[in-house]
């Protein structure tokens, strides 16, 4: 495995998180997104203390973790929704191991006690790297949204609501 670092993320990574998250998009199995947003976007909808990138010496960044608030009510406000992306030529190398380990000590450090995802059920190393990770599969919800873009527009979806509770709560 090449050295890594994590760190937090900054508005000048967003080219090289753009494209790794485009680069999910595009394999159908990552999101029911059609497009990576603008910066703006993603800025106004993931929490600034809980964004991280993946990054080599000499600086390329290899994967990006960002949490979302699941709700806006206040009693959910320590439940977030994670996204954790690796660059293709960086998968098996334990680049999201690392993004999720980092995650799971900010968000427990600001009294965050649940991190949920959705995940396709073909994403299996997605699965299988936070399973190994502490994540519990909750379910699957079956045929809960329709895919907008590629080969697979049109088609149901499902997905495995998995999450991670907290151990300091």
């Amino acid at each position: 495995m090449t050295a890594t670092t994590v760190r937090p993320m900054r508005e000048e990574d967003w080219p090289a998180v753009r494209s790794i998250y485009q680069e999910g998009i595009d394999t159908g199995h990552a999101t029911f997104e059609a497009e990576a947003p603008d910066w703006d976007g993603f800025d106004r909808s993931r929490m600034a203390r809980h964004r991280f990138v993946a990054e080599t010496v000499d600086g390329t960044i290899l994967g990006w973790a960002a949490v979302s608030p699941a709700s806006a009510r206040p009693a959910y406000s320590g439940v977030v929704e994670h996204s954790v992306y690796v660059a293709a030529d960086a998968r098996g190398r334990g680049v999201g191991a690392a993004l999720l380990r980092a995650l799971t000590d900010s968000t427990e450090a600001d009294g965050i006690w649940t991190l949920q995802a959705s995940i396709f059920p073909e994403n299996e190393a997605s699965l299988k790297l936070h399973l190994t990770a502490g994540y519990t599969i909750i379910g699957r919800r079956r045929r809960i949204a329709r895919m907008t873009h590629g080969p697979l527009a049109g088609q149901w979806r499902d997905t495995v609501l998995i999450e991670r509770r907290s151990e300091a709560t």
